[in-house]
């Protein structure tokens, strides 16, 4: 896929997750501003291939707190990579969670493109994430102490146990207590589950 499509793709997942009020106020950051996120994301600046993974599992106060929530945990890997061609560092994500109510572990992953994107509405940055065919996607921004990411959404194609098909495809809806999640930095091992090729897998553990 090309790059410009990518952009295109991950801009439209923030300005859609983003309320409409917002949507103008969307704008693309500058590399300067891009490589400062980056390095806030990976603690540290990426290299060829680096991983970020972020963790929540709610506990029974935080779920008697919020009975509309309807996920129970959830993962975050991010990853960057320099593209051999363009020479760009190109993000993206993996995303997996268990349901409250539901069995089973249910995923989504998808592209962020090269550049973090800004909502000029104070100064957070949010980089925008988008899954493929109009798959939706998620916001993901960095707490003060770069120690949480949180992550906003309004809708995102999922699939049930690594199955991508037809028949296991679902979507997560935002409800009351689904739009924004706060996940905990964490060792990168804990996001293993989510990495099914091998190689990958080799490496991820490595770091």
């Amino acid at each position: 896929m090309k790059l410009s499509v990518i952009a295109a793709l991950t801009f439209d997942a923030l300005t859609g997750a983003a309320h409409a009020d917002e949507a103008d106020k969307v704008r693309e950051t500058t590399k300067a501003e891009a490589d400062a996120f980056n390095a806030r994301l990976y603690a540290g600046a990426p290299a060829d291939k680096s991983y970020a993974c972020f963790v929540r599992r709610y506990d029974a106060e935080h779920l008697a707190r919020h009975p509309k929530q309807k996920v129970a945990s959830m993962k975050l890997l991010v990853s960057a990579e320099t593209d051999k061609e363009d020479k760009q560092l190109h993000n993206s994500f993996r995303l997996g969670f268990r349901y409250r109510h539901r069995s089973g572990d249910f995923d989504s992953s998808g592209s962020c493109g090269s550049h973090a994107v800004l909502l000029s509405q104070g100064d957070e940055v949010r980089m925008g994430c988008g899954v493929d065919c109009e798959g939706g996607g998620i916001e993901v921004a960095l707490s003060k102490d770069n120690k949480s990411a949180i992550i906003r959404l309004v809708q995102i194609r999922i699939w049930q146990n690594n199955k991508p098909d037809d028949e296991a495809e679902r979507s997560l809806v935002a409800g009351v207590d689904d739009k924004i999640f706060r996940l905990d930095r964490t060792d990168t091992s804990e996001c293993a589950s989510l990495v099914t090729d091998r190689k990958e897998l080799a490496a991820l553990r490595h770091k």
